[in-house]
């Protein structure tokens, strides 16, 4: 499997045990500003809930394979894999059984490595092909799900409301990555922190804003998400915000982004 990116494609999970903070539209709408920057792009949808699948096309009657199938080891994770409407943009999609997968992996020797074990054979199946970044989009909340998906990736990225409880949960979460780090997947660090849904008439979301960067320094993105009508109304067309208006505001902070990954992961020279 060639790369644009090096021998090994990048894997970035989208975090946040928090629900409601814009992680599902951040990973749709970030895999789709680094398809359309020139980097084919891979979104494992592996929240049961399947928001990450409807956003990208992809109704509930269509996920007859979906990653519960590659997980319980019935399907590859190639196997699974369906168009978008984002050229360069592919889509592996959740079903509602994933919301049962805890338990059925629980006992399993290899629970924490199925999804890495998959990504691993998918990158050495799919010769004929080429995949720069893959994306997973993570149930809001630290469960096996979650755990496979940090055990996958090389960094995750979190999407942090601009609102006045943005920091609580956030030290679960980094020590829930610390654990994976220390005992499962030393290669594990923060890919970054991204202020999401932010109001800029808001004062509130300024001073947001400026704590967390206090706090937490220069792991916080500069781009800033906005709170924007057009990244609300594009899930129910399903097609990303940078489809469906790529002028508006929101399109426009994906795609300054989508730089930034680029930036740190030195595929670009920062301006």
């Amino acid at each position: 499997m060639t790369s644009k990116v090096g021998n090994q494609p990048r894997v970035i999970a989208v975090a946040n045990q928090k629900g409601g903070v814009g992680k599902t539209t951040t990973a749709i709408n970030l895999g789709t500003a680094l398809a359309q920057a020139g980097f084919q792009c891979v979104i494992i949808d592996l929240d049961p809930q399947g928001n990450a699948s409807t956003g990208l096309g992809c109704p509930q009657e269509e996920r007859s394979s979906s990653m519960y199938e590659a997980l319980s080891g019935e399907l590859s994770l190639l196997q699974t894999l369906q168009p978008t409407p984002v050229e360069d943009l592919l889509l592996a999609p959740s079903s509602v059984d994933l919301s049962g997968a805890d338990v059925e992996l629980v006992d399993q020797i290899d629970r924490t490595h199925r999804l890495r074990n998959l990504l691993d054979q998918f990158f050495e199946d799919a010769q004929d092909a080429h995949v720069d970044y893959v994306l997973i989009d993570c149930p809001p909340s630290l469960n096996l799900l979650t755990v496979n998906a940090m055990v996958a990736a090389q960094s995750v990225l979190v999407p942090l409301q601009s609102e006045f409880f943005a920091l609580e949960g956030l030290t679960q979460l980094l020590s829930t990555v610390k654990q994976v780090r220390q005992n499962l997947n030393p290669g594990l660090h923060i890919a970054g922190i991204v202020l999401t849904m932010f109001d800029q008439r808001n004062r509130l979301s300024g001073q947001v804003a400026e704590d967390v960067r206090e706090n937490l320094g220069d792991v916080v993105f500069s781009t800033i998400i906005p709170r924007n009508v057009r990244i609300s109304e594009a899930p129910s067309h399903a097609i990303p915000v940078l489809v469906y208006d790529p002028g508006c505001a929101g399109s426009i902070a994906y795609r300054a982004l989508a730089q930034e990954v680029l930036t740190r992961d030195g595929l670009l020279t920062a301006a």
